[in-house]
């Protein structure tokens, strides 16, 4: 259905239509009606492209995330989604796999005034080349986080928060807490290890493993479980840096036939459905996942109205969520 259609069902001109599309208050009032009724019966949906043509503007945020099967990238953009929506955006969503050149495919999107903003969730190793590809576009990073203040960033503490669930393990009796971590290029790698080590020596507990996890995968984490569970000493507590991560290291522990949590106790990150899916339930840090979503596009729709507003680092809180598997 065109808009010379809707014009000649509601007999009114093509400019008539188009200025009720563009809700101009210069149609009259039984004008507008015609063609409001017109588009209710004919199921008439506007081109956006050529709205966005005659407007200069795409109402379109893209999101670029390095993996979407990680449920905390999966929630993030839940909330994101759910934010732009609220405001009138849509969203375009790239799964980069952390590949520079994958991102820079879909940042030609910003060039090509497809979209008006991005959101990223990068390592931050990959922060300078985006912020090069990305150059004054309104841009928000969630997660990650840039030490010199040129990015907008929602996140939680990570250190703070690995401190937390070292502490927890240390008060419930265990001395041999070992870390199952993932890629250093990643600054919450950097910081939840950071925490670990740092609370180890709060508590005075000499032993230490750190084994890091090939991607943030299940059978990744049963891999890194299974190199823990191999070593002359064996840890009798293991805190992983994601959900998934710790499932796997769930099922490593299993299969070894040893017993969770009265051999070894396990506490994952992020909060995830898949927490509450294992057998035993497992112990979190929850991460407040869709509000860092929605916060980052909060901030980014205001980048988008008003562009000389400096850059924000907000900072949320993530809880200890304590089940069975400790």
């Amino acid at each position: 259905m065109s808009v010379q259609k809707i014009a000649q069902m509601a007999g009114v001109s093509v400019a008539t239509v188009s200025r009720v599309l563009n809700n101009s208050d210069s149609v009259k009032p039984a004008n507008r009606q015609k063609v409001l009724a017109a588009i209710e019966e004919s199921h008439y949906q506007p081109n956006l492209l050529a709205r966005q043509l005659r407007t200069a503007r795409s109402s379109m945020i893209l999101v670029l995330v390095s993996d979407i099967s990680n449920p905390f990238c999966a929630e993030v953009v839940k909330g994101i989604e759910a934010q732009a929506e609220k405001n009138g955006y849509r969203i375009l969503l790239c799964n980069s796999g952390a590949d520079i050149a994958r991102s820079r495919s879909s940042l030609q999107l910003l060039s090509g005034k497809v979209v008006e903003g991005i959101i990223t969730m990068n390592a931050l190793s990959r922060l300078p080349e985006l912020s090069e590809l990305i150059g004054s576009a309104p841009w928000v990073q969630c997660a990650e986080h840039d030490d010199n203040g040129q990015i907008a960033c929602v996140g939680i503490d990570d250190d703070a928060a690995a401190q937390s669930v070292v502490h927890y393990l240390a008060g419930q009796g265990r001395e041999r807490i070992a870390l199952i971590n993932h890629d250093l290029r990643y600054r919450y790698a950097r910081l939840r290890q950071q925490g670990y080590t740092t609370q180890l020596t709060e508590q005075q507990l000499a032993w230490q493993a750190i084994v890091y996890a090939s991607e943030l995968s299940f059978s990744a984490g049963r891999v890194a479980m299974q190199q823990l569970l191999a070593d002359t000493v064996r840890p009798d507590a293991v805190f992983a840096v994601s959900d998934t991560l710790a499932a796997g290291a769930m099922a490593a522990i299993q299969q070894a036939g040893l017993r969770i949590p009265q051999d070894i106790a396990v506490v994952g990150f992020d909060g995830s459905d898949l927490a509450e899916m294992m057998s035993p339930p497992l112990t979190t840090l929850a991460q407040p996942s869709q509000a860092i979503g929605r916060r980052a596009c909060e901030l980014l729709l205001q980048k988008i109205a008003l562009p000389d507003v400096p850059p924000q680092y907000v900072i949320m809180q993530g809880e200890l969520v304590v089940r069975a598997s400790s």
